[in-house]
């Protein structure tokens, strides 16, 4: 993902400046399934050389990060630099503005690792600090910072949730040796991390061919706190989910199963009545609208969509259009012609398929993963939500 700010860096970028950064993105990080649907912000104070206040947001806490360190603070805030991973707030929603804070604290200097993607707030902020006289710098470790919350940057400007597709495969891209029959592929090591991706999403979701296979529970272990549990989803057309599945029999206000089926059907009643929401949403040649499922999520204040699906439904998403972010984890084996492909496309999409950009490539134990983008959320999604 390139940098892109709307607001030149100006101060000279100093290696005490890129470590007091790092530890205010190190501190955001720290609201990771807990912050959503704000975003994940950190917050260091430093005066004459010293942190006198650190914070980072938990919403159910309500404080924004740096309203966390000038409480910390005190009165040592006063003449003090801020360091913080995000556009301090100008406007008033659960709590007063951010900058009215700081400018009451007598902060002298604020350097922000990159703008607010909020259209409300976006360069408001800063506006607002420099004509009470703060110093405002933007642009140091504006890369971390944008990766760190591009999932809110893209819901809060579409109201759609930022899409991974995830998946393990053999060096030939097969996730399964054939149709319907559950294949162990990736180490223990690509497993955990793939663990730690769920608890970074707000919701996962697979198809029903998936769901028939397997019979996952498409569940959160990574022993992490969380304040919303991980919606489970299920792409189903015909309500082909058995009732004694996993999924069905783990409900507990967190699956929730997409179809095109009416109401009045013998299934949908029974899912309901076990446990499991049913949504019936629009058709696209039989199947369900996957555009309309990441309305409906997106609406539900879902930022962060995690793809663990087959072929068929890995295959649409990504015809559509509507992956963000790719991540593919392969172990170092070769399955052969007759396995089961990462995705299923049709045969023309190839030579007008988008490729993946700004790869990043990791060792999981003897595994490695490819990580990409198609989309830059920073350049590629204009607001299209009503203020």
């Amino acid at each position: 993902m390139s940098t892109h700010s709307s607001i030149d860096v100006s101060a000279a970028v100093v290696p005490a400046e890129t470590a007091w950064m790092a530890r205010a993105l190190e501190l955001a990080l720290s609201g990771t399934a807990l912050a959503h649907p704000n975003p994940l912000v950190g917050a260091v104070l430093v005066n004459n050389g010293r942190v006198v206040g650190e914070g980072f947001h938990l919403y159910d806490k309500l404080d924004h990060a740096e309203v966390v360190a000038l409480k910390q603070a005190g009165d040592k805030a006063r003449g003090a630099t801020l360091y913080v991973t995000i556009e301090p707030c100008c406007t008033t929603g659960r709590t007063g503005p951010c900058t009215k804070a700081i400018i009451a604290a007598g902060v002298k200097r604020v350097v922000a690792a990159m703008q607010d993607p909020n259209p409300k707030v976006a360069g408001g902020g800063f506006a607002e600090l420099k004509r009470a006289g703060i110093k405002v710098d933007v642009g140091i470790s504006g890369d971390e910072a944008r990766r760190t919350n591009e999932d809110f940057a893209k819901w809060i400007r579409t109201g759609l949730p930022f899409v991974t597709l995830k998946a393990g495969c053999t060096l030939d891209g097969q996730i399964a040796a054939r149709e319907g029959k559950p294949t162990a592929i990736t180490s223990t090591e690509s497993l955990l991390e793939g663990q730690r991706m769920r608890h970074r999403a707000d919701a996962i979701i697979t198809g029903i061919g998936t769901v028939l296979a397997d019979d996952p529970r498409m569940t959160d272990r990574s022993g992490e706190p969380r304040r919303r549990k991980l919606l489970r989803v299920v792409v189903d057309s015909r309500l082909r989910i058995p009732l004694r599945s996993a999924l069905v029999k783990s409900a507990d206000g967190d699956v929730t199963v997409f179809t095109i089926q009416r109401e009045a059907s013998t299934k949908f009643r029974a899912l309901a009545r076990a446990g499991v929401e049913v949504v019936r949403v629009g058709a696209t040649r039989g199947c369900v609208d996957l555009h309309s499922v990441l309305c409906e999520l997106g609406h539900r204040q879902i930022l962060n969509l995690q793809v663990e699906g087959g072929a068929q439904l890995n295959g649409s998403m990504l015809e559509l259009k509507l992956v963000d972010k790719m991540a593919l984890f392969y172990s170092p084996r070769i399955m052969g012609f007759r396995g089961v492909p990462v995705a299923k496309t049709s045969s023309k999409w190839f030579a007008k398929g988008q490729a993946l950009a700004d790869l990043k490539l990791q060792k999981y134990g003897p595994d490695f993963a490819v990580e990409g983008y198609f989309h830059d959320v920073y350049r590629n999604y204009r607001s299209r939500r009503k203020n």
